[in-house]
């Protein structure tokens, strides 16, 4: 329980320096909350797989099996993020999270993250493997 509220916490405090953060990096960190929110999102999943794969040997294949590994929650397995769409792949070995936006603007960039961890962005398309990494 002290060990959710910390990451919690720690996820609550990223969010705030992110939105705090200034605006004029194309690459860099979120301008808006709604992609501060999809970034911190990407996190806890990158968090929980990296605790499934410790219990498990190997990652998880949907976001389903997540729940209840680190912060993940049942209500987090939706594909439906708000301002975002959740795209979602694994297998066992390796994954990938895409996080597209519903409507490409300066406050919605597209953002994509796998077993590596590094966040990646584009502005106007969906964010790949060779996409530009978020600063």
């Amino acid at each position: 329980m002290v060990r959710r509220v910390a990451v919690v916490l720690a996820a609550v405090l990223i969010t705030l320096g992110a939105q705090a953060a200034p605006q004029s990096q194309p690459s860099g960190p979120a301008t808006s909350p709604a992609e501060a929110r999809a970034v911190g999102y990407m996190r806890t999943v990158f968090g929980a797989q990296r605790e499934y794969k410790k219990k498990h040997g190997a990652y998880a294949t949907s976001l389903a099996s997540l729940v209840g590994n680190g912060s993940f929650t049942r209500r987090m397995a939706t594909s439906d993020r708000g301002d975002y769409t959740v795209h979602f792949s694994g297998t066992g070995k390796e994954f990938s999270l895409g996080m597209v936006p519903k409507t490409f603007d300066a406050e919605h960039r597209a953002f994509f993250i796998n077993e590596t961890g590094t966040v990646r962005v584009e502005p106007d398309k969906p964010a790949g493997s060779q996409s530009p990494a978020l600063k």
